[in-house]
């Protein structure tokens, strides 16, 4: 009992004269932070400023944002307008080319149309033309026919005289038919000469008539719808030599 009694006792006088030491040591020794907590604190620091940064950055990014969305807008805008200012610019250019074609299509249509118009009755007008002129020859030979009486046979002779109305009325009504299909007779006598219409087949010297003047009718001439058909024969008043 006495040693469990001791040891105890010696055992907090022990400590109590050890604890002194060591306070004295603990007081002597001056305090060091550790590095690694010096690089957290200096990390740490510079974390936030980083996000300050970033956030600031951020912020500016937004604010410009809305402006270069804007200002994109905007040149979208000036090039879609541009661009329909030139698509309306070539249509209108399209539209005015299309008119002028157009028009001039009108017009070498309503040519054509006249043209077409001019040559059809040109056709009909002188369709007959050929066949006309071999029916002048029936006429002229009805001419000569009436012109080898003579008038003393006429008073002589009822018969021949009968025959010569006959004939005369045929080639009367012969020449009103023609004159209805456009066929006229071209007579010049006492006319001045046309070259027009006239074929001079002689020329003899005349006082009392004016030179170039048709005195004598050789063939009559005939026309078809004012184009001429045959041109007469006629004989025409020389002039003067002296002239």
């Amino acid at each position: 009992m006495h040693r469990a009694i001791v040891t105890p006792l010696l055992r907090n006088a022990a400590i109590r004269s050890a604890a002194p030491r060591t306070l004295r040591v603990m007081r002597q020794t001056p305090v060091v932070f550790p590095k690694q907590m010096i690089r957290f604190a200096s990390t740490e620091s510079n974390a936030k400023a980083t996000e300050s940064e970033a956030a600031k950055a951020s912020e500016t990014v937004k604010e410009a944002e809305p402006q270069a969305e804007t200002e994109a807008t905007e040149g979208n805008e000036v090039d879609t307008v541009e661009d329909l200012k030139a698509k309306l610019d070539a249509k209108d250019k399209d539209l005015a080319n299309m008119k002028n074609h157009y028009a001039r299509a009108i017009a070498d249509f309503r040519n054509l149309q006249d043209t077409t118009k001019k040559e059809v009755q040109k056709a009909k007008d002188f369709a007959l033309q050929k066949f006309a002129k071999d029916l002048l020859e029936s006429l002229d030979n009805f001419s000569l026919a009436l012109e080898s009486v003579k008038e003393d046979t006429l008073k002589a002779n009822e018969d021949v005289k009968s025959l010569y109305e006959g004939v005369s009325m045929t080639r009367n009504i012969f020449e009103k038919t023609l004159s209805k299909h456009g066929i006229e007779k071209i007579d010049p006598m006492g006319e001045q000469f046309d070259p027009n219409q006239h074929e001079a087949t002689f020329q003899i010297p005349h006082p009392d008539k004016e030179p170039g003047t048709v005195f004598h009718v050789q063939q009559p001439g005939y026309t078809l719808n004012s184009r001429v058909l045959r041109p007469a024969k006629v004989g025409l008043v020389k002039g003067n030599e002296e002239n």
